[in-house]
């Protein structure tokens, strides 16, 4: 496969045709915030956190979604990217009810993470404060809306690695809610198999274990490529 060569925050970086931004950025060990990205997954270019300057473009571009071309040159840690990623952050925790302090996912939450990484030291903006569910019909797990940043990571785990699509997304803008089997509860959804590869793709504490208490979620994201890897190796 050609191999082009760009430019990534002044170094020179190889990557192989086809390849997006966001991955050769990683593979040279430069790092683009995401939320939405999954290694194993499709890319649904929603979080909008990997935005990237590319020389030629008026323009900000999604690093998960646009393939590398030879000569190009992109920034990664602008001014303009780093202000543009602490309002983004900021609107996903004033969009929902995200309170860490008794999250099953405190200190295990990528959104938590981002909002340390982008310097985020309070919201600038109005807490919507929208009346969201905890939805624990399911035997085993739980889901709590206040959590949710719409990432869709567990609508395409569902679907790509799982191969039952439980999981979508329905409503618009503040009314926008992930749900199972077209809405009902979690504990009806007769297409779940119990697989909890949702668990592990979901970012925040949105998706739990029944019977976790504070801090104490714990999950691998990765196990989600490992197991796409490990099929196509079979195949």
């Amino acid at each position: 496969m050609a191999a082009r060569t760009l430019t990534i925050d002044g170094r020179l970086v190889s990557a192989r045709a086809g390849e997006s931004i966001l991955e050769a950025a990683r593979d040279a060990g430069i790092h683009i915030p995401t939320l939405c990205y999954l290694e194993g997954l499709s890319e649904a270019g929603a979080c909008r956190l990997c935005l990237v300057e590319v020389a030629g473009s008026n323009r900000l571009l999604p690093a998960c979604l646009t393939p590398v071309s030879e000569g190009m040159e992109v920034r990664t840690a602008t001014e303009r990217l780093r202000e543009h990623r602490r309002a983004l952050v900021e609107l996903l925790f004033a969009e929902r009810n995200h309170v860490c302090a008794v999250c099953v996912a405190s200190g295990n939450c990528e959104l938590q993470n981002l909002a340390i990484q982008v310097g985020m030291t309070h919201v600038r903006y109005d807490y919507l404060n929208p009346v969201c569910a905890v939805d624990i019909s399911h035997p085993q797990f739980g889901i709590d809306h206040n959590r949710c940043v719409l990432c869709a990571r567990c609508v395409r785990a569902c679907d790509e690695v799982e191969g039952v699509h439980t999981w979508d997304i329905a409503g618009r803008g503040i009314n926008a809610r992930v749900i199972t089997d077209l809405g009902v509860p979690w504990g009806e959804a007769e297409s779940c198999t119990s697989c909890g590869k949702c668990l592990l793709a979901c970012p925040t504490g949105a998706i739990f274990r029944r019977g976790t208490s504070v801090a104490e979620l714990e999950r691998d994201p990765k196990r989600i490529a490992l197991i796409v890897a490990s099929r196509q190796e079979r195949w």
